[in-house]
């Protein structure tokens, strides 16, 4: 048997090797401009050399870049394991050194008549902590947004009634209301005012009850219809809110065909309802959408893609207040918080360099491929998903994932998330370019919508149809498709036609 020993050995393995600053690098690319703003707005605050960059035009002056005394940065913004870097920020980190400024140039309604009191209710450290979380530096309580946003991401929807939702959900006023145009809107997204409705019907069943209304009324009727309580008498007794208003409750009794007891009964019912469901989340944490990007068609029918440098923060470091202390600094310990602080603000102003020259990259490659969806609407969403738009630009999924993710970007369309077109695909039968799902189950609905009785399309019709212009699917994807949409089947549809003729 051996003896037990001791002996040393040196091993050459490959490892990750993530500085805190690069981890801060990752999570500020996780954030949008609104959340960018604040946690600047901050570093503002600690940091004695940084300032906001307002100079009209980049090299305005002599304090513009970082001093070299924190150029030594640039060795721990990089991975020590060949390939990786992509992981975090993206794939050429030698741009984080550049200046991109060039880059990046472009881009109350009353709820009634009567006087309602009160809504009810709805239901760190600096940059060289490790510890920095970009959702607890922002602590707050849901937004309204959020809150239905959440609502909707656990429903089965296809993209295109997902988009439309979303859209709408983001429409919304801190009040909780839906006050956009349903026409318009419905143009904005390609789409018919049917289908509009019809995603404004599906939301108004969120949380809190009352959500998404288009008026007072419409607001309390939905409340009453979640208590299970919109009689005929409380419908009549909403119809007219205005009697009251003037407290004519002869004209209320009449109208509601109601006693006096009765109606003393409704109004207190009517009076514990909550007239602006959103507000029971905070006015002031409900900000309306901000995009981060700005699509624009050009005059030659293209798209310009730019950042929305209203709500993209910029700052810099002044050089030379930063030489002037560093000449008056005595002690060891001074000594080391002028370096940090010049690390600091170096790491900073680069840092946001590349996010936003990330986000630009992202943004344009998704536009670029859903550039039919700006044209000609939500009917003409492309298949996409992250490894192709990361491939298109060199970086790595997990980083379009996180630029995507609450970056919104701002079109002739609406505002959007950019997460929103990313889409499942069905192939081509002509073996050309792959059709969306949701596309294709635009063109299922659509066909169904343009049906008479002499013409009620069986789902093998619908199958031939989409087969001749150029879909390859199935029988039973089409019925499973028209199933998830609530579409009865061909013969039920006949049934119903006839009973409305």
């Amino acid at each position: 048997m051996a003896g037990l020993g001791q002996k040393l050995e040196a091993r050459q393995g490959q490892g990750l090797v993530m500085t805190p600053q690069l981890q801060q690098a990752i999570k500020l690319l996780q954030l949008n401009n609104m959340e960018l703003t604040e946690f600047v707005e901050e570093e503002l605050e600690r940091n004695p050399l940084l300032e906001r960059d307002e100079r009209s035009e980049p090299g305005e002056a002599d304090r513009a870049e970082p001093a070299e005394a924190a150029s030594a940065q640039s060795d721990e913004l990089s991975f020590d394991a060949p390939g990786k870097a992509e992981d975090a920020i993206d794939a050429d980190s030698e741009t984080m050194y550049s200046d991109s400024k060039a880059d990046m140039a472009g881009a109350e309604t009353n709820t009634g008549s009567v006087d309602w009191s009160r809504a009810g209710t709805g239901g760190r450290s600096s940059f060289d902590s490790e510890e920095f979380d970009a959702a607890a530096n922002a602590t707050r309580d849901k937004t309204l947004r959020e809150h239905l946003h959440d609502q909707l991401a656990e429903l089965s929807l296809q993209a295109a009634d997902r988009m439309i939702a979303a859209h709408l959900i983001d429409l919304a006023d801190e009040d909780g209301y839906f006050r956009a145009d349903l026409i318009e809107t419905a143009q904005r997204l390609g789409v018919t005012r049917s289908e509009v409705e019809a995603m404004l019907a599906c939301v108004q069943g969120f949380e809190p009850a009352g959500v998404m209304a288009r008026s007072l009324q419409d607001c309390l009727a939905l409340q009453l219809k979640d208590r299970d309580r919109l009689d005929p008498a409380m419908a009549a007794l909403i119809d007219n809110l205005p009697l009251l208003a003037k407290h004519d409750y002869a004209g209320l009794k009449a109208a509601c065909e109601v006693d006096a007891d009765d109606l003393a009964d409704m109004i207190e019912e009517l009076k514990r309802l909550t007239p602006k469901p959103g507000l029971g989340f905070g006015a002031d944490n409900t900000r309306s959408v901000e995009p981060d990007v700005v699509v624009k068609e050009r005059p030659d029918g293209s798209w310009a893609v730019e950042l929305n440098t209203d709500t993209l923060p910029r700052v810099l470091m002044n050089n030379r207040y930063a030489a002037q202390i560093s000449k008056a600094a005595r002690s060891d310990e001074e000594k080391v918080f002028i370096t940090e602080c010049a690390q600091n603000a170096s790491w900073l102003v680069k840092s946001l360099d590349q996010r936003a020259r990330t986000i630009l990259k992202v943004a344009s490659e998704i536009v670029r491929q859903q550039d039919a969806f700006f044209a000609r609407g939500v009917a003409w969403l492309r298949p996409l998903n992250l490894k192709t738009v990361a491939d298109a630009v060199g970086l790595h999924e997990s980083t379009v994932s996180r630029v995507t993710s609450n970056k919104y970007v701002a079109t002739p369309r609406g505002i959007f998330e950019l997460k929103y077109f990313f889409t499942s695909a069905i192939a081509s039968s002509d073996g050309g370019e792959a059709y969306s799902a949701e596309a294709v189950r635009f063109r299922i609905k659509a066909m169904i919508d343009g049906e008479t009785l002499d013409e009620v399309m069986s789902d093998d019709k619908i199958v031939d149809r989409l087969h001749a212009d150029g879909v390859d699917i199935a029988r039973r994807t089409v019925a499973k498709y028209r199933e998830a949409m609530n579409i009865p089947s061909s013969v039920q549809r006949r049934r119903i036609m006839k009973g409305m003729g």
